[in-house]
């Protein structure tokens, strides 16, 4: 089973930018989903975007839609999330998850409960 591993949150102004990364280690990264969910204190967990296999589909949740990027990088066992023009209400606790990738739904992308595998999260505080 794959060991995840998130660095990058911090404590950031509205409106500036925080790149966060999933450093994947002990299973074949290339074959995995990878995804991002959030979670604020008091609220449950939320997903933000998903990356297949290959990088070939991308998903966004629409509170994210064109502010954060999803990326992965296979030779570096890396998932990348570049967000931009952070707001207040993304403060939260950022996990990445894994999944094995092959013949996914798009449902299958979405749902926490469908990864097998989670880091131990990082902390974004964006303040206003």
């Amino acid at each position: 089973q794959v060991q995840l591993v998130e660095s990058g949150g911090g404590l950031v102004q509205a409106g500036g930018s925080l790149r966060l990364s999933c450093a994947a280690s002990g299973g074949s990264f290339s074959t995995y989903a990878m995804g991002w969910f959030r979670r604020a204190a008091g609220k449950e967990r939320e997903f933000v975007a998903a990356i297949s296999v290959r990088g070939t589909l991308i998903y966004y949740g629409d509170s994210v839609k064109g502010r954060f990027t999803i990326s992965r990088d296979d030779a570096k066992n890396t998932v990348l999330l570049q967000m931009n023009s952070l707001k207040p209400e993304d403060t939260a606790v950022y996990s990445c998850a894994a999944r094995y990738g092959i013949g996914l739904t798009y449902y299958q992308y979405l749902r926490a409960h469908e990864y097998n595998s989670w880091g131990q999260g990082t902390q974004v505080t964006v303040s206003s």
